[in-house]
């Protein structure tokens, strides 16, 4: 990684500004294809939050992440799509209208999070985790406060079964860290909590 393209990175960061307040990021899955349930969900979510005048923030690339987009755009307004250059990897989805192209994951990732004060993760691969436990660190440690939102109680029930029976009984967690994050398979509620704000 070349410190030229580091530092162009968090100019980037600099530039893309709005309040965190009014954004939402939506994490999740490149991989799914367009007629998948999560990504109908991921599209209608963002579609609702977006005529309520929420900022839709995504990786900018497939699946869950152009769905949402996709969504914002249809409801007639803006939204992010905060990309990266990978080898063999997306590229910015056609309904970003506010695209940006970073070079470091880690730097995109802290951008993708700076952003909002709600997030939904949807299933995911590895990139997903990532990012879900960065935030989570920084909410467990008070450095950032937002609402988080797992999506699919089947897909995610074993990660929090894992977090439960073996972190928190290990004593390696708190049970008020198991607090941060709220599993459910029910839009309406993300959307509704998500309105109430932080």
């Amino acid at each position: 990684m070349k410190f030229e393209n580091m530092i162009n990175d968090i100019e980037k960061m600099r530039i893309n500004s709005s309040d965190p307040n009014r954004c939402v990021t939506i994490f999740g899955s490149a991989r799914f294809e367009d007629t998948h349930e999560h990504c109908y969900e991921a599209y209608t979510l963002a579609k609702r939050l977006a005529l309520k005048n929420y900022i839709i923030v995504t990786g900018g690339g497939g699946g869950i992440m152009k769905a949402a987009n996709k969504g914002a755009f249809d409801a007639k307004q803006s939204n992010v799509g905060i990309n990266v250059i990978l080898p063999n990897e997306q590229r910015i989805n056609e309904f970003v209208t506010e695209g940006t192209v970073f070079s470091n994951l880690a730097l995109r990732k802290v951008a993708l999070i700076e952003k909002s004060k709600y997030f939904v993760i949807f299933p995911g691969g590895y990139g997903t985790l990532d990012e879900l436990f960065e935030l989570l660190v920084l909410v467990q440690n008070g450095l950032y406060d937002a609402k988080v939102f797992l999506y699919g109680t089947k897909f995610y029930a074993p990660l929090v079964e894992f977090l439960e029976n073996s972190l928190l009984a290990e004593g390696t967690i708190s049970k008020k860290d198991l607090e941060i994050y709220t599993l459910t398979d029910d839009i309406e509620f993300i959307y509704n909590e998500i309105l109430k704000g932080i």
